[in-house]
């Protein structure tokens, strides 16, 4: 059973900074790419950001893009998603996900995952950022 457990949500005013991390148990996570998600209320959970098992590949929505940074040292370190410039608009429930870099049919995972299909996630972090 994979386990993925988030913390460093809160709350902070528009223009500041918070940084998420997410800690993997239960298998090694040396072939798993990692990723946050993000879900406000109302809306359906949408994707923010992305490493490959490697740390060597990102990936980040547009809404992300120059303002958050996803980083891992190995697989074996926590996966942080530093957030700065932080907008009222970024206000959501931020999930912690996973995906083994390879389908069950071989074929590679990284463009499913990013499409929004890990395989596994975590419970949840709130982050509110206020005007």
């Amino acid at each position: 059973q994979v386990q993925l457990a988030e913390s460093g949500g809160g709350l902070v005013q528009a223009g500041g900074s918070l940084r998420l991390t997410c800690v993997a148990s239960g298998r090694s996570f040396t072939d798993y790419h990692m990723g946050w998600f993000r879900q406000a209320p109302g809306k359906e959970r949408e994707f923010v950001a992305a490493i490959t098992y490697n740390g060597e590949e990102t990936y980040y929505a547009d809404s992300a893009k120059g303002r958050f940074t996803i980083s891992r040292d190995n697989a074996v370190t926590p996966v942080y998603l530093q957030m700065d410039s932080l907008k009222p608009e970024d206000t959501a429930v931020y999930y912690c996900a996973a995906r083994r870099r390879y389908k069950a049919n071989g074929n590679p995972s990284w463009y499913a995952f990013i499409s929004g299909d890990p395989e596994d996630w975590g419970q949840g972090t709130q982050v509110t950022v206020s005007s």
